[in-house]
């Protein structure tokens, strides 16, 4: 316990020196965009392919449970909608872009440390923390959620190819039920904890990657701590943030 609260501590003060005014903010602004192209445009592949098989499975799940008459038929459109904009959307892609992403940041952090490329930075009095975190922490804030309003639309497309495909479903009613009842909030909380995500995912692998210690052993530990720890993250603050935001 002594340790996790240590631990704690030591990433609140590693935010403190983050969270400053960058020395350089054209320095700042070409590493964001570098840091938007790398997290968020290379991502888009395994988006797109997660996205469109989960609607998929979802919509065929669904159709095949409906045995009750006093089921409609559009359930099925609207289940994949619900489920695709509430959870799967902004977890899962969250939780796959944590193994992505978050491995990617602890590991070129974790290098740069074992190398001792960050000591080199503060003894020139460069803010390391604030040079090599702020701008992955804000790319990921800002394209995560494009990313995430983009596996929404392919979700829900994917589900419509599986109806249309295995016409379990006609088009007309699977329309229908996405059309029904729906209600722009669902998209804003899913925003919102995919913001909440985003941070989480950054902060934590970027902590893990900061503080290493040893060689390229250790840096791997560390990459694959950052995963583990951003995906606990994710779904503990995915049930605080359920409960804030619809209860």
């Amino acid at each position: 316990m002594l340790k996790f609260f240590n631990e704690l501590g030591v990433y609140f003060i590693l935010l403190g020196k983050v969270f400053k005014k960058p020395d350089k903010t054209k320095v700042f602004w070409q590493q964001l965009v570098f840091e938007i192209d790398k997290i968020g445009l290379d991502s888009l592949g395994i988006v797109f392919i997660i996205s469109i098989f989960m609607g998929g499975v979802v919509a065929i799940q669904t159709a095949f449970n409906i045995d009750s008459p006093w089921f409609p038929v559009y359930s099925v459109g609207f289940t994949v909608r619900q489920s695709v904009i509430l959870e799967f959307s902004p977890t899962i892609v969250s939780l796959i872009l944590a193994g992505k992403v978050g491995s990617h940041i602890a590991s070129e952090i974790g290098t740069m440390r074992v190398t001792e490329q960050i000591d080199a930075l503060d003894i020139m009095g460069v803010n390391s923390a604030n040079y090599l975190i702020l701008p992955k922490i804000v790319a990921a804030m800002i394209i995560n959620p494009i990313l995430v309003v983009i596996s929404m639309f392919l979700g829900i497309f994917g589900g419509w190819l599986a109806c249309y495909f295995t016409g379990l479903v006609m088009s007309a009613h699977y329309v229908y039920g996405v059309q029904l009842d729906f209600r722009g909030y669902d998209v804003f909380y899913a925003l919102v904890k995919t913001i909440v995500f985003a941070f989480l995912i950054t902060s934590a692998s970027s902590y893990k990657g900061y503080y290493v210690e040893g060689g390229s052993l250790e840096v791997g530990k560390a990459s694959t701590k950052a995963v583990v720890y951003s995906s606990i993250l994710i779904i503990l603050f995915n049930l605080i943030l359920t409960q804030m935001l619809l209860s």
